[in-house]
């Protein structure tokens, strides 16, 4: 069963002034291997702050030291105020959390679970089945709601695992990678429940694999790779940083992808080898023709060209590549 982090009797509007959530400096290491070295950010009240990084690269040691489930080696983390490890009980009262695995009780029915940690927040009986009834609905699982969760889907049971830590109406949220494995259908219904978050003024920080959840929930965005902060930003400053456009240029076999990527090295390129694509960051349409042209030089013909706007994806792929070792970039 899931533990709600987060008291009944606080609200939104209750969070001390300043910042929802402030890191200065946090370090971490498990034995020898150091997984956080020196993070440093910030979300301001009521505002979605998505962190994205690679596998392993610090995202949900950073949310289990901010939910007070893991005790930092170094620096400082203050939520709402409350220092993570000199105030845990006071920050607790404040937070909710949903971690990667769904941990809501099999047995009981979906309404027993929720009604269940109703009343371990003191809710009493009726307002506990009250505020059951309301997450049942937010998560479109009124249907499914007297079935024992055993028998719920997967995308069903991350469904009412986000309920149970909404039951206390927590301030500020710790989301880490809700929707991971969710069918489209699935994880468009935790959209709506994260956006219903948003409306109500929640501070939501969020961990995802999926870029277009980021840039269609967050108003902030910080990508961690290797324990370190390396950009921080709007989804839409960010996306300008990597070129205003992204071309595409598609190709025959492997060879001729390897020789357009040498060529174009110095643009940076990204290479997908299956579909035997090269993309690149380009600033007008200019120079597409200029890119073009360099290809013809040498004889060289892409099967297409196409030009889209950047996206995320984009901004990822290139900063986490800007911190890889030169040997690694444009060849892979």
């Amino acid at each position: 069963m899931q533990t709600p982090y987060a008291s009944r009797t606080r609200s939104t509007d209750e969070v001390p002034s300043g910042m929802a959530i402030e890191v200065h400096g946090l370090t971490k290491s498990f034995g020898e291997v150091p997984v956080l070295k020196g993070i440093d950010l910030e979300v301001q009240p009521g505002k979605v702050l998505a962190l994205l990084g690679p596998n392993g690269a610090g995202k949900t040691t950073t949310v289990r030291i901010l939910a007070t489930l893991l005790r930092p080696d170094g620096g400082r983390a203050l939520v709402g105020g409350c220092d993570v490890v000199t105030q845990a009980a006071q920050a607790r009262r404040l937070i909710g959390l949903t971690g990667q695995e769904t941990s809501v009780d099999g047995l009981l029915t979906g309404r027993e679970n929720l009604t269940m940690l109703g009343r371990l927040w003191r809710l009493g009986t009726r307002a506990a089945e009250r505020r059951a009834e309301e997450l049942l609905a937010l998560m479109d699982l009124q249907g499914a709601a007297d079935r024992p969760v055993r028998t719920y889907s997967g995308g069903m049971r991350r469904r009412l695992d986000l309920a149970a830590s909404l039951v206390a109406a927590p301030a500020i949220m710790f989301l880490d990678e809700p929707t991971t494995g969710l069918d489209p259908l699935a994880r468009q219904k935790v959209w709506d429940a994260i956006g219903d978050l948003m409306g109500k003024g929640t501070t939501v920080l969020l961990t995802t694999q999926y870029l277009a959840e980021a840039d269609l929930l967050a108003d902030r965005v910080v990508v961690i790779d290797e324990g370190r902060v390396i950009v921080d930003g709007s989804p839409k400053s960010l996306k300008r940083q990597v070129g205003s456009e992204r071309a595409e240029l598609a190709f025959r076999d492997g060879h001729e992808l390897s020789v357009a990527a040498a060529l174009l090295d110095d643009n940076h390129p990204v290479v997908d080898r299956e579909d035997l694509t090269v993309g690149l960051a380009i600033d007008n349409p200019w120079h597409l023709h200029a890119i073009l042209g360099r290809l013809r030089h040498i004889g060289l013909a892409p099967l297409s060209a196409t030009v889209s706007q950047p996206t995320l994806d984009d901004v990822f792929i290139a900063f986490t590549e800007s911190q890889r070792p030169e040997a690694t970039k444009g060849a892979e």
